[in-house]
Order: C-alpha cells, then sequence, then structure tokens
C-alpha cells in the first residue's frame, strides 16, 4: 500500500500571475530547504519544518516527528558520511503547487539523490517523488508533512 497527500481535484490549474509569484517563491524555498540539507545545516534545515512536522521517508525505520528529531537525524547523517568521502545533492524538479481552500499547499516532485565519490563519477542514487504539505503563520513557509517514497520499492 502507497501513502498519498490527498489534495483536492482543481477544475483547471492555478494560472496568472499572482501563481507565478507563488511558484517562484515555493522554488526558492525549496532551494534552499536542499541545500542545508546537503550541507548539513541541521537547525537551519529543521527550522524548514513545523514544531511538530512528520517526515516520513523509506530510508528511515519510522516517520520523524519534531524539529528535535530532524536536526537530531542531519547531524547523525553528518557523522556518517564524514569519513565515506561521498557527496550527496538533492535535485528537485517537475514541481507541482496546489493552493488548498485552508491557505496550505500541497506540493509534489521528483527528487533526484546524486551520489558523487570522492574521486568519482556522479550518479543518481535514487529517485523519488516528494509530497509534501507547506503552510504558512506569520512567516516563511513551513513545512508540515512531507512523504517521500523511491521508485525502485514501488
Amino acid at each position: 500500500m502507497t501513502a498519498t497527500i490527498a489534495t483536492e481535484a482543481s477544475p483547471r490549474p492555478p494560472q496568472g500571475r499572482e501563481f507565478g509569484l507563488l511558484y517562484a517563491e515555493v522554488q526558492q524555498f525549496y532551494s534552499r530547504q536542499m541545500q542545508l540539507f546537503d550541507s548539513f545545516e541541521a537547525e537551519p534545515w529543521a527550522r524548514t519544518f513545523t514544531e511538530d512536522a512528520v517526515f516520513d521517508v523509506p530510508t528511515l525505520p519510522a516517520p520523524v516527528v519534531g524539529r528535535a528529531a530532524l536536526a537530531s537525524n542531519v547531524r547523525r547523517n553528518a557523522e556518517l558520511h564524514s569519513t565515506s568521502g561521498e557527496k550527496f545533492r538533492h535535485w528537485l524538479g517537475m514541481l507541482d503547487v496546489q493552493p488548498q481552500p485552508d491557505g496550505s499547499l500541497h506540493t509534489r516532485s521528483y527528487a533526484l539523490v546524486y551520489l558523487t565519490p570522492r574521486g568519482g563519477e556522479s550518479k543518481v542514487h535514487r529517485v523519488c517523488v516528494m509530497e509534501d504539505v507547506l503552510v504558512r503563520s506569520s512567516g516563511p513557509w513551513q513545512v508540515s508533512h512531507r512523504l517521500v517514497t523511491r521508485d525502485d520499492l514501488a
């Protein structure tokens, strides 16, 4: 069984200048967030999530809940990769943004994870689908729920 984040069907895709500005804002959010993650900047990355965020990825035995646990997981990743000489880069594309009546955004994108060994060539390590619920209260967008699925485990 594959879990998905439910989205309301739209009769037509969002459009117009206002949506274009929102779309660019969401792209910038993800650009910053993925660079923080790949640089192992644990606390700044964790702050891109709500306090009670759920981070559900197939590489972990259970969903990670909350900012403190998210930051801890990134610090663990940094330790694991500090001696390997490998670099991971996350690349998001094919971003779909669906504004919801409650003001949240449901996003879906393809996430490619590149692995570059020290002195070696980069290669695609994983191909994933990332589905988020983004919310904003009085500041920047934050992820309240992230579900990542991997193509090789489908």
